[in-house]
């Protein structure tokens, strides 16, 4: 539904001697299936929304080529916006329209008759439970009740694809969850989803596959679990009162120790073989330096440690 190849991007900063290039995206190539909810996972700045802003048709890529099911983005971008559905991150409602006004002047957009609209209106206000707020101003809306609202606009066209950039942003734990609830009904009826976002939580429960991007190349591309099976082996984190470059040279030539980081707060991540067996080892190297810790954390390889070992920082730090 998706196929990219070697999407570029640059733009100009500055004026003058201080002008210069910034390479947002260097060569994205993509392929994402039909009925896949397909996660675009990597810290702000990292071309993330450059890159759906290309595939919907609001950025003219300095290069490569895409297709959204099926048609050319650069020869057909009508059939593109015809095809696909866009909920851009800050929201598309306006503060003093209702719901269904929304809904039903989207669909006319579109070119859908009235009696049309308001009957797809009607459907998609029952399917994302917003009935009994349909005739209320915006402005009185949840951040989450505004949020379906959103994505019931992308969608009142009945697109193959929908494009949904960091959809959870600024929302409470429950309505990120019921978001979540809302993009696998949609992938249930046949749509494929492409969705970026920062949220380490949301890549791992929500997405089929993921791709990581940073500094506008991918850098590792897979279902969530395949991922994390790339760093063998369990993730032990010391966190440490001081003597850090100590601890470091400790235990950094350690034969249980397969890699080691330090962390933002002074701690330490190992990647060890087997952490039953590495945590005494480590409580004994560092209790016989004099070495004082401020606790041990034992747990298996995520999305984070997937981004610290490609990009070499971690993503939640970012």
């Amino acid at each position: 539904m998706i196929e990219t190849k070697g999407l570029r991007k640059s733009f100009q900063v500055g004026k003058g001697r201080k002008a210069s290039t910034v390479e947002a995206v260097r060569g994205v190539d993509l392929k994402v299936g039909d009925g896949e909810i397909f996660g675009f996972l990597g810290p702000n700045g990292a071309g993330k929304t450059t890159t759906l802003r290309m595939l919907t048709t609001l950025l003219e890529p300095d290069g490569g080529e895409a297709t959204i099911a099926g048609a050319d983005l650069r020869t057909k971008p009508h059939d593109v916006r015809q095809l696909s559905g866009y909920v851009a991150q800050g929201g598309g409602t306006v503060d003093d329209a209702t719901g269904r006004e929304e809904l039903v002047l989207q669909a006319r957009m579109y070119g859908i008759d009235k009696a049309e609209a308001q009957k797809r209106a009607a459907a998609l206000l029952e399917s994302f439970q917003l009935t009994e707020f349909a005739d209320r101003r915006c402005r009185t809306y949840s951040g989450g009740q505004r949020r379906r609202v959103d994505i019931a606009l992308g969608v009142i066209h009945r697109p193959k694809v929908l494009f949904l950039d960091e959809p959870t942003v600024g929302l409470d734990p429950q309505s990120r969850a019921r978001m979540w609830e809302e993009v696998r009904r949609l992938r249930h009826e046949g749509m494929t989803v492409f969705i970026t976002t920062h949220y380490l939580d949301e890549a791992d429960a929500l997405c089929d596959r993921i791709a990581i991007i940073d500094n506008g190349e991918i850098v590792a591309e897979g279902t969530p679990d395949d991922l994390k099976r790339e760093i063998a082996g369990d993730v032990v984190r010391v966190g440490l009162n001081g003597s850090t470059p100590t601890a470091v040279e400790l235990l950094s030539g350690r034969p249980f120790v397969r890699k080691l980081e330090v962390e933002e707060d002074k701690g330490l991540r190992l990647y060890v073989d087997d952490g039953a067996t590495a945590i005494p080892q480590i409580l004994r190297a560092l209790d016989g330096e004099g070495i004082a810790f401020g606790g041990m954390e034992l747990t298996k390889p995520s999305l984070d440690d997937v981004f610290l070992t490609k990009t070499g920082r971690s993503l939640r730090e970012r």
